[in-house]
């Protein structure tokens, strides 16, 4: 080799030890091998659409980030913010904050007596209401930290089933968004299905093994509760009825994006929010989880991230796509989920400093 073309010997070094940073450099994640699906993209039900960009963006004041939104008896949406308020949206348009938790608010849900059951991804399970103020109620489930508390809802018997996400990327170390892409890069089955029996102060897992356990959902008959496999691009179903309790079966599979939020609707529907686009690069590497770990050594612009498309989609208890509502554009983006009243949407958001409204 000639002078002219021969690496200088500090060029060598450099690359040396670029090289093993990219091979050896300690990272938080342990990724396992899997096979994802075959994106099939969005195609038959999912035909892109623009039905979301008539949605009418609510600005918020103070923080961003209302990930979930319920609401309470006469209809006003409720939902949680990054700085851990709980703010409700008056009649008259003005904003209310009915507590602050001190952590993350995500997953919220009134039960039948008005108490708001809370799932903070920071904290844990906690209640408030008006007459007793703000409780943390659950903060282990078998021995086991509750880290990532993400998603709540009440079945008739009482019972309160949440999602724990991620069991080893604790929310309050990392950050809701990091933690979640940790868990769905490592792809190790640290989330699970959990439940608490008020009347007992019974806590118990459902369901464990689950790839980034996220929205939650008791069928209307009560028999079921959904529940969103991130990680996975599915939604599956848990027995919980006499006749087929602990009977599991997948009602969604290889979506074309990743579930977040699941809502039920007065009509016997569900609302399930979409929140990013699939990721080819993440796909393709599914199957190697060593270059998955090179790839988490990169800087986190040229890891794969949330895309800004908005998507939500209505379904059945047994998975079928009543209605898709796009915004390619994604001017109102990652979409986490909605909540429907007298047809009217109120949709949330992971990152956006609003919520929006949309008239069916």
């Amino acid at each position: 080799m000639s002078k002219r073309h021969a690496l200088a010997p500090s060029a060598v070094i450099i690359v040396l030890v670029a090289i093993a940073y990219l091979l050896f450099w300690p990272v938080a994640i342990e990724p396992r091998a899997w096979n994802a699906p075959r994106d099939q993209g969005f195609v038959g039900a999912y035909a892109p659409n623009t039905a979301l960009q008539s949605a009418e963006r609510q600005q918020l004041a103070n923080s961003e980030g209302p990930e979930d939104i319920t609401l309470d008896s006469e209809g006003r949406p409720v939902f949680g913010l990054l700085n851990g308020d709980i703010v409700r949206r008056e009649h008259d348009g003005d904003f209310s904050i009915l507590t602050t938790t001190g952590g993350r608010p995500l997953g919220l849900e009134f039960g039948p007596d008005g108490t708001l059951w809370i799932a903070d991804a920071y904290l844990g399970l906690m209640r408030w209401s008006r007459e007793t103020g703000l409780e943390l109620v659950v903060t282990e489930v078998d021995g086991r930290a509750v880290r990532y508390a993400d998603d709540v809802d009440i079945a008739a018997d009482g019972t309160v089933y949440f999602s724990d996400a991620s069991s080893r990327f604790a929310a309050d170390k990392y950050g809701t968004y990091q933690a979640s892409l940790l868990d769905i890069m490592e792809h190790a089955g640290n989330g699970r299905l959990l439940a608490y029996v008020p009347e007992t102060g019974l806590t118990y897992t459902v369901l464990g093994g689950l790839h980034f356990a996220n929205g939650v959902a008791v069928s209307h008959d009560n028999n079921w509760v959904l529940v969103a496999e991130t990680g996975s691009y599915r939604i599956l179903r848990i027995g919980i009825g006499e006749q087929n309790n602990g009977q599991i079966e997948a009602v969604m599979e290889n979506l074309p994006g990743f579930p977040d939020n699941i809502n039920d609707a007065p009509d016997g529907k569900f609302w399930v929010g979409l929140v990013s686009p699939r990721s080819g690069a993440l796909d393709a590497l599914s199957n190697y989880p060593f270059v998955r770990k090179m790839v988490q050594r990169l800087p986190s612009f040229m890891r794969p991230q949330a895309q800004r498309y908005s998507h939500l989609i209505a379904i059945d208890s047994n998975g079928n796509v009543l209605r898709s509502l796009q915004d390619p554009s994604g001017a109102f983006a990652h979409v986490t989920g909605a909540a429907e009243s007298e047809g009217k949407l109120f949709l949330s958001s992971l990152h956006e400093p609003a919520y929006a409204e949309l008239e069916l």
